[in-house]
């Protein structure tokens, strides 16, 4: 089919000024950062799902690929399409439907934006868990075909965890509305999870019941410096019981990493000396400062906590917490910046992480790796710098950053998908076995390779 043919069928199918072609098209970016234009015939943007489905039976059947994207804010260039492509947006599709304040449930459009969640929650005394910083940009259907992840997940699970029932459309058209609203439902296949975590490759989700929850009242923040990751894990352990699962977020910085945010002059050390490893710790709950302040005198009288700080303001929290979401001084610092997500047993990491830096720097004389994570969670990220970034680069890198997980039983990403960047080294990760079934599953349901072509398995 000829692309204005296309572009033509689609614009009656949507309406013409929901079809965008040429630097309509080119003044988007397809990923972040965000540091290049999408490339695709056309961008359509369907406002229902009925639309939806008209426009990817239209596509299937002319033998066109179909790029789907929410906020493009991945980091794996899961959203990137091809000049060919067709590139379908869901950001007019960004209605909340309803909230069932008794249920606890939410039912949403899949281009509503996570913050707008987050908020849509808060007005009906309810909580939706699952954060991260692009919540304002990242959309509903990207964090649930991404499974995202976030500062939260130690006390309330991955994006899954959240969703009660999703609706998809299959490469063909056909609409899988399983908009499923009860806690417990054992009836049979539970077939919201075969698109949840799919990155589109499987189905485009258009609506989905969210599972939200109580608030989680006052939080209180502090930030630890601790001498040894022995002690890390320590501290984990005793504020997880002292606190009684309140424990929300549990972020480590290594030294180095401290080390780049405070050399850009943004912020002020919050504690005294240098430590080699930091701890950011959010409890929330009714009594979660006295709690948290209680735990944390311990730990320093039994020689754990080496320092201490608790914020005593929500602007302290702040700041505080804007320390372990600098990027912007890492990117500078390790221009060009390679950035790696990966999950590995917790009492790994540190052996782990000794072998990478030694590795990185044995090769490149120049090398700079920080790390930080949500490791609580078994989620370690890693941005390194070689002061390169050619294909030949990135791949020696990436062997010397995913190779050791094999034997560990680790996986490659924690959180942000597979997209392009990981698909070559999807099998350490996962079995002979398992990228089979994954193959087999891609067949049944997308035969022609229309969604999300070349992204994940290949």
């Amino acid at each position: 089919m000829a692309p204005d043919t296309l572009t033509r069928d689609l614009g009656a199918l949507v309406g013409s000024g929901n079809v965008l072609t040429g630097e309509d098209v080119a003044n988007r970016t397809d990923g972040w950062p965000p540091v290049d234009p999408i490339q695709a015939r056309c961008i359509v943007r369907p406002g229902s799902t009925a639309e939806v489905s008209a426009v990817l039976r239209l596509c299937d059947g002319a033998g066109v690929a179909v790029v789907p994207q929410g906020g493009r804010t991945g980091l794996v260039k899961g959203a990137r399409s091809c000049a060919e492509d067709v590139a379908l947006s869901l950001e007019r599709l960004n209605r909340i439907e309803a909230i069932d304040p008794v249920g606890a449930t939410m039912t949403v459009e899949a281009g509503v934006t996570l913050g707008t969640v987050q908020r849509a929650a808060e007005a009906a005394g309810l909580f939706y868990p699952v954060d991260i910083g692009a919540r304002d940009s990242a959309t509903i259907g990207g964090t649930i075909a991404t499974n995202a992840g976030g500062h939260r997940v130690i006390r309330y699970g991955m994006t899954r965890e959240q969703i009660l029932g999703v609706e998809a459309v299959l490469a063909d058209g056909t609409v899988v509305s399983s908009l499923n609203t009860l806690l417990k439902n054992n009836a049979a296949y539970d077939l919201k999870q075969l698109f949840i975590g799919s990155e589109g490759t499987l189905g485009v989700i258009t609506r989905a019941v969210l599972r939200l929850r109580p608030p989680p009242g006052p939080t209180a923040v502090a930030f630890l410096g601790i001498g040894r990751f022995d002690h890390v894990l320590a501290v984990l352990r005793r504020l997880a019981e002292a606190t009684r699962d309140a424990l929300s977020s549990f972020e480590v910085m290594w030294s180095d990493f401290i080390d780049i945010a405070l050399a850009s002059g943004r912020y002020r050390p919050p504690l005294a000396g240098r430590h080699p490893f930091y701890a950011l710790v959010e409890v929330a709950g009714s009594a979660a400062e006295a709690a948290l302040e209680t735990a944390i005198n311990a730990l320093w009288e039994a020689g754990i906590v080496s320092d201490a700080v608790i914020a005593k303001s929500e602007a302290q929290a702040a700041a505080l917490w804007a320390i372990r979401g600098e990027t912007t001084a890492l990117d500078a610092a390790l221009r060009p910046a390679l950035n790696f997500d990966v999950g590995l047993p917790q009492t790994e990491m540190e052996t782990y992480v000794d072998a990478v830096r030694h590795e990185m720097c044995a090769r490149w004389s120049n090398a700079r790796v920080a790390v930080f994570g949500h490791v609580g969670d078994s989620n370690l990220h890693l941005m390194v710098g070689v002061g390169r970034d050619d294909d030949d680069t990135r791949h020696a890198v990436e062997e010397i950053v995913y190779r050791p997980l094999r034997a560990l039983r680790g996986s490659i990403s924690a959180e942000h998908g597979i997209g392009l960047e990981k698909r070559a080294f999807l099998d350490v990760s996962r079995t002979r076995e398992e990228l089979e079934l994954m193959r087999r599953l891609k067949a049944a349901l997308d035969p022609r390779h229309t969604l999300n072509p070349g992204k994940v398995l290949g």
